[in-house]
């Protein structure tokens, strides 16, 4: 590893916010984006998240990607999230590398991160390394106070500052959920060196939401010539329709509503054809004109 720390001195500090991997390979990315929905039961949703993760090791796959809400469930708007919260040294993060050493995979997912507030823990997403290694960690920066909720009662922002892991061939940018709808914010994190948005969510059922949520990830893909790969929850309060977008706006594959898994490969050179074809990203000008 380039990143300088073990795990386990990384873990002593909660204010750790990135780190880089060196990169194994630059072929393409077998990538599993998992969708499930999520208990107020963290331990019941590690033996799912196991089960899922033994599955995508079987497909070959080198990148698992969990919803947001993995490790606990937001529960209804009343529901007390801080004691649910761990640290970045938890049982969570530790199960997690665990699997993630043994599948020899890398893998991001979401959880509530212990703060300073004892009744309002961060959204946090966390990446572990196939040696079983913290790399980075992204505290969700635009909380979900929108469409008459507010996540803002119940949990902290984080800093919108750009978060990325170098996996393989490509680079990883992390989102979380509402951060899809601030194009930019994903665009900042693209200038941060990113080609492949990870965006694992719990974005809630309504009206033209399941729309929005599918319109929004090909938006983002292709106005940033970016793959980005969504891994949603599902059930009666969530939409699903967990995909990997490509860096045309083709969605190469996904699931609807169910509980499951899908894979596809993330393709470095289909990055590099798509931006030599749609260089949108080079021509772009900004105001005030330079």
């Amino acid at each position: 590893m380039a990143c300088g720390q073990r795990a386990s001195q990384r873990r002593r500090n909660p204010e750790q916010r990135r780190c880089v991997s060196d990169p194994w390979q630059n072929g393409p990315v077998r990538t599993s984006v998992v969708q499930f929905p999520a208990q107020t039961d963290s331990p019941a949703n590690l033996l799912t998240i196991r089960t899922f993760v033994h599955r995508a090791a079987d497909a070959g796959s080198r990148l698992v990607v969990l919803p947001e809400g993995a490790m606990h469930d937001f529960g209804p708007p009343e529901y007390p999230l801080g004691p649910a919260a761990e640290s970045l040294s938890g049982a969570f993060v530790t199960a997690l590398s665990g699997f993630a050493s043994q599948h020899r995979l890398t893998i991001v997912a979401g959880m509530f991160e212990s703060s300073g507030d004892p009744t309002r823990p961060y959204n946090t997403l966390v990446v572990v390394d196939a040696s079983g290694e913290l790399v980075a960690s992204y505290r969700k920066a635009h909380l979900y106070d929108s469409f008459g909720y507010s996540e803002s009662d119940r949990l902290l922002r984080g800093d919108a500052e750009p978060v990325t892991v170098k996996l393989d061939g490509i680079t990883l940018g992390l989102l979380t959920c509402y951060d899809l709808r601030f194009p930019e914010f994903a665009r900042a994190v693209i200038d941060a060196g990113a080609d492949t948005l990870v965006v694992p969510a719990a974005w809630v059922r309504g009206p033209l939401k399941e729309d929005h949520w599918v319109t929004l990830l090909r938006a983002r893909a292709i106005e940033n010539t970016a793959y980005v790969i969504a891994a949603a929850q599902n059930g009666k309060q969530y939409c699903g329709c967990s995909m990997v977008v490509d860096p045309m706006g083709v969605a190469v594959a996904g699931l609807g509503e169910q509980e499951g898994i899908a894979t596809a490969e993330v393709e470095p050179e289909r990055i590099t054809e798509v931006r030599r074809r749609n260089p949108s990203l080079s021509n772009r000008r900004l105001h005030p004109a330079s």
